[in-house]
């Protein structure tokens, strides 16, 4: 499950998934059980969501991550994912296993980092989308943001360094 951390080094693809139907202006994070827009994982082999908690210290949430069959899913399909949390200033606790079933509960606390991932392996079936679902379980508001990083392009090549001579 640590494996989505891969994503770090480079060959990254970042992707706007919080749009203001999503969040408006940042506020109240967690209102109403949003789900992510959903992401294509076909030409990337990682995807990891970025949940910042900013202000707002007890609003929570249970975070999990549904692979979809489409961009606007027939069949979405709760899947194990990791994750990782920074709940303190620069320390982050380790990269944990999350089971489909019960989700993470992202915990009570301003100024929050929560990474949550999965390769595309870990996709149901045939899918090849992928979507995270926050489902708000303590309603005092939340101010804050969801980004996505994809990773692991499956035809991004090196240039070769060429000489030309003029």
């Amino acid at each position: 499950m640590g494996e989505g951390l891969k994503l770090l080094s480079g060959g990254l693809h970042f992707v706007h998934v919080g749009t203001s139907g999503f969040i408006a202006a940042s506020e109240d994070l967690f209102n109403g059980s949003p789900a992510t827009d959903i992401v294509n994982m076909e030409n990337f082999t990682e995807v990891v969501f970025i949940v910042s908690k900013v202000a707002g210290g007890t609003g929570t949430a249970t975070a999990t991550m549904e692979s979809c069959d489409t961009v606007v899913p027939g069949t979405a399909t709760e899947i194990n994912f990791w994750y990782r949390a920074c709940t303190t200033p620069d320390v982050w606790g380790a990269i944990t296993a999350a089971v489909a079933a019960t989700g993470v509960p992202i915990t009570a606390g301003a100024d929050q980092q929560w990474l949550f991932g999965v390769r595309s392996e870990g996709l149901s079936g045939t899918d090849k989308y992928v979507r995270l679902k926050l489902t708000e379980t303590e309603s005092t508001a939340v101010d804050g943001s969801v980004a996505c990083i994809m990773a692991g392009g499956r035809f991004v090549r090196e240039i070769t360094p060429v000489t030309v001579l003029v």
